[in-house]
């Protein structure tokens, strides 16, 4: 695991919570940044990206 890879997967959970359940498109396209920030950090990681859309909420494979 590296630090950057948790940093980014932090960051884009963060970005991605704060913004799921907005019913503006401007909130959900920063809810889909911060997805797809999170699953760079994964992959850094070597975890598998997530696949489901933003605030979907399902659980963790």
């Amino acid at each position: 695991m590296s630090i950057k890879g948790e940093i980014k997967e932090g960051a884009g959970f963060v970005k991605e919570e704060m913004n799921e359940h907005g019913k503006d498109p401007k909130s959900k396209e920063k809810a889909q940044e911060g997805r797809d920030l999170r699953n760079e950090g994964r992959v850094e990681d070597g975890k598998a990206p997530k696949t489901t859309p933003p605030g979907s909420g399902h659980p963790e494979k």
